[in-house]
């Protein structure tokens, strides 16, 4: 199998690259659930105002596997954050009985259990692994991708990835794409920041735009569909520093990929 270096991008959104019509499309596209989803866990809100605590929506539709993983006591989450103290979700999830992985590199010692099903790790996940040889990749020898984890914990699957990685998720959703890890995961709840591009991505804004849609499209192909979208309006309207396009800065969005039934 060959390794693949890009994602495949998808052509303009309009004849000559335009911020106006990139905007537009990828907009539309996270905004169009693409599989409608009866039934979401909303837990995250019982008893918290909305701008403080944000819905992490899961399908537990009976066509799903996810449901069937939590009746019999199967299932995995992995949550990646940073720093971030509202971990309602994953307490829900961990007392439904499932086995909940929270991954943030500001927890204090290496591996910590919670409970009997909950467990913190102090490690960062990013989209390449560090390098022994370099000095100042040391430094962050707690930072690994997301397949490397998988196998030195022995996991083969995820059925639930959740990420707030403050603007990390593109070059994260990216490498998970690139390696394959995608195709391991049941569904994908990722919070997106478009207030700037987000690190290490580059170009000018329809550029960047462009990568954005391209990289959820490359989703789409694996069988992944859009069942949910919140627009965060506690959060600057901004897109890419403008104040443009009605936008939040902030999305979060959820998938389910259907191939896993």
């Amino acid at each position: 199998q060959t390794v693949r270096w890009h994602i495949e991008l998808q052509p303009w959104a309009s004849p000559t690259p335009s911020l106006n019509y990139e905007a537009s499309r990828f907009l539309k596209y996270i905004s169009t659930s693409q599989i409608s989803c009866e039934h979401m866990n909303m837990n995250s809100l019982k008893g918290y105002s909305e701008t403080t605590k944000k819905p992490w929506s899961i399908c537990l539709d009976e066509r799903f596997s996810l449901i069937h993983r939590i009746r019999s006591k199967k299932c995995r989450l992995y949550s990646l954050g940073l720093g971030n103290d509202d971990n309602q979700f994953e307490l829900s999830m961990a007392n439904s009985g499932c086995e909940v992985h929270r991954f943030d590199p500001s927890i204090k010692s290496a591996h910590v259990q919670e409970g009997r099903h909950l467990w913190y790790h102090r490690l960062s996940i990013d989209w390449r692994d560090p390098n022994p040889a370099i000095a100042a990749h040391k430094l962050r020898s707690n930072t690994k991708k997301l397949g490397t984890v998988l196998n030195e914990f022995g996991h083969q699957k995820i059925d639930v990835l959740k990420a707030d990685v403050e603007s990390a998720e593109w070059k994260i959703l990216e490498n998970l794409i690139l390696e394959d890890v995608v195709e391991q995961i049941g569904q994908l709840v990722f919070e997106v920041h478009i207030h700037w591009p987000g690190f290490e991505v580059s170009g000018n804004d329809s550029t960047v735009v462009r990568y954005w849609y391209s990289l959820l499209r490359e989703l789409e192909l694996k069988d992944f569909r859009l069942f949910h979208t919140y627009k965060d309006l506690s959060k600057p309207q901004m897109f890419l520093k403008k104040e443009a396009f009605n936008a939040s800065s902030c999305y979060t969005l959820s998938w389910v990929n259907t191939r896993w039934k």
